[in-house]
């Protein structure tokens, strides 16, 4: 089997992935401070033999505490935020920009793991065990 995903975050109308360098990434946390926005990871699950195929997306929405440039840069100069969608990693440093969400959390992480489990059961690709 081989699965597939990607991360998004959506403010409005933009679609703000992964920032180019330093810069760009603060100005991509700057347009979240203080906002709500949403974060839609899109995975797909297909077996070698063809007989399983699977698309889904999943979206969490996610509120954002307001903070200043400074505090931006700060985290940006971790180093953290620049391989990923919106510039922030909620399960890291990140985390303490957020104040609350609204769905998965591991898909704000970047992979929906109840929901994925959950077709991989559906699909009876998995089973429990004990």
């Amino acid at each position: 089997m081989v699965l597939a995903a990607d991360t998004v975050v959506v403010l409005g109308s933009d679609i703000l992935g992964k920032p180019q360098d330093s810069s760009a990434a603060v100005e991509m946390l700057m347009q979240l401070a203080g906002r709500t926005h949403l974060v839609w990871t899109g995975y797909s699950v297909v077996g070698l033999d063809a007989e399983i195929e699977l698309a889904q997306a999943v979206c969490t929405e996610v509120r954002f505490v307001d903070f200043d440039r400074e505090t931006a840069a700060a985290y940006v100069a971790t180093g953290e935020p620049l391989d990923k969608a919106g510039s922030y990693g909620i399960q890291g440093r990140g985390g303490c920009l957020v104040e609350g969400i609204v769905g998965s959390w591991s898909n704000v992480v970047g992979l929906p793991m109840a929901e994925l489990v959950a077709d991989l059961r559906r699909l009876a690709v998995i089973e429990p065990t004990a």
